[in-house]
């Protein structure tokens, strides 16, 4: 079912997009969760919000008409919740510890229930981030539900081509971006991980599990003088249903910490998460954020 056929619409948004009457958000860590209901909530539509329990934010509560927390493994009482809400379309917004699956006891603190022990042990040939997180959204589509890009209801979050702050990148650290692309394309084509920082085009640290902002951490304790760059993108056909990169205030408070100085991301396909406060920290410490649409080209001497 697309988007433009869902049931339950409104009249068209400005951009001529039809959209639902009612959105289930399945709402993980941080703030784009919340800026997504706020926007929802802007925009006329009603929000069922089924949250992950110990991750989602609280203050969700006030921006939805129904919310309820569930634990990470209740995948059944999530599609029941929506249903019993009257949901079609569902979109995703924030990041999963993922390193919870990996605890001891596991099962205990997740407490998945059978449609999730199925999914997690039957349904999926690994569990690296994007067959997971694919496969969800196709458990969710086989019940009938839409599963909405994570950005359709948000689109001003996503990074537009270009210089975003004020230092422009140096020779070098272009070179540096562009080595650091292809690295960071082989790492997300293997599901490894979103980021890598280099320097000197060399590989100082690649993200795994860990997540982004550990993974400057561990650059910044491998390379005293500072300076290095950090590329954040997505493979090419990265599953947008569920995730899609996203760097903000954080990031740069990390990086700054860190001793990093480039921040570069892929255009409209990374979020850039209260940009305004992001780029003026960006701005204050000096560090450059670029968006491309591909690696930048380096000509030769």
């Amino acid at each position: 079912m697309s988007p433009a056929t869902t049931p339950d619409s409104v009249e068209n948004s400005p951009s001529g997009v039809e959209l639902p009457k009612r959105v289930g958000l399945i709402a993980g860590g941080g703030r784009f969760p919340v800026i997504v209901a706020q926007d929802l909530r802007r925009q006329g539509i009603e929000v069922v919000c089924a949250a992950i329990r110990g991750q989602a934010d609280p203050d969700l509560r006030e921006f939805c008409v129904a919310f309820r927390y569930l634990g990470l493994g209740r995948l059944n009482a999530a599609m029941s919740f929506f249903r019993n809400h009257e949901v079609r379309e569902i979109t995703w917004a924030g990041w999963i510890r993922k390193a919870e699956l990996f605890r001891p006891w596991r099962l205990l603190s997740v407490f998945p229930d059978w449609r999730m022990t199925r999914f997690f042990f039957l349904r999926v040939k690994d569990h690296q981030n994007q067959t997971l997180l694919g496969g969800l959204a196709d458990e969710f589509e086989s019940e009938g539900f839409y599963l909405a890009h994570s950005a359709k209801f948000s689109p001003q979050l996503l990074a537009t081509e270009g210089v975003l702050s004020r230092r422009h990148p140096t020779p070098a650290e272009l070179t540096d971006i562009a080595f650091g692309w292809h690295v960071a394309k082989r790492m997300a084509e293997l599901d490894v991980g979103q980021s890598v920082a280099v320097s000197e085009k060399s590989t100082l640290a690649v993200e795994s599990i860990e997540g982004t902002d550990k993974n400057i951490v561990r650059a910044g304790e491998y390379y005293c003088r500072g300076g290095f760059t950090v590329v954040k993108l997505a493979k090419d056909d990265h599953d947008m249903r569920f995730d899609v990169p996203t760097v903000g205030p954080d990031t740069i408070s990390t990086m700054v910490a860190a001793g990093g100085a480039v921040l570069a991301i892929e255009a409209g396909r990374t979020l850039i998460l209260d940009g305004e406060e992001t780029l003026r920290l960006a701005d204050r410490h000096g560090i450059v954020v670029i968006a491309l649409s591909g690696p930048p080209e380096i000509l030769d001497d």
